[in-house]
């Protein structure tokens, strides 16, 4: 009986590691920024625009930790997006308008380091299933790759 229950947690352990990664970093893409925080979101809303892509919204979320009388680091966020490359990918499974539009965020660490983050396609692909749509996935990649690097300054010229 020990045996058995000592293969049967090894197999359920396996199957977490399959489902639930190590690490949730594979999932994003992550730059530091030459910038602070504000120039960074500006940087990316400006080549977003530029490029054609919508602006949602920006969120400001050390603002609204203020006004809840509460600190945080600076920290903010841009919801953007481009409907001709997102509604195809919610064709092959609308579940992944949860993760779109795609957003960002650039945020100051405890060192005084400013980040950026944004969902991995890649990871949006597995999360929701999506076939057959590998042109349109590797077209935002490249493009969010590129526009990061101008954001965080990444780009030669900045």
């Amino acid at each position: 009986m020990h045996k058995l229950s000592s293969t049967l947690t090894i197999v359920v352990t396996l199957l977490i590691w399959a489902v639930f990664p190590a690490g949730a970093t594979e999932n994003f893409v992550i730059k530091e920024s030459k910038f602070s925080v504000s120039e960074t979101i500006d940087r990316l809303e400006k080549v977003l625009t530029s490029n054609g892509l919508t602006i949602f919204k920006r969120v400001d979320h050390a603002a609204g930790a203020k006004k809840a009388g509460l600190e945080l680091a600076d920290n903010q966020g841009l919801i953007f997006g481009n409907p001709k490359l997102g509604t195809p990918l919610m064709q092959a499974n609308p579940m992944i308008g949860i993760d779109l539009p795609q957003k960002a965020l650039a945020w100051k660490d405890k060192d005084g380091k400013v980040w950026l983050a944004y969902n991995a396609p890649a990871a949006l692909k597995i999360r929701h299933a999506i076939e057959g749509k590998d042109e349109v996935l590797k077209k935002i990649t490249g493009a969010l790759g590129k526009f990061s690097d101008v954001a965080t300054g990444a780009a030669s010229g900045n």
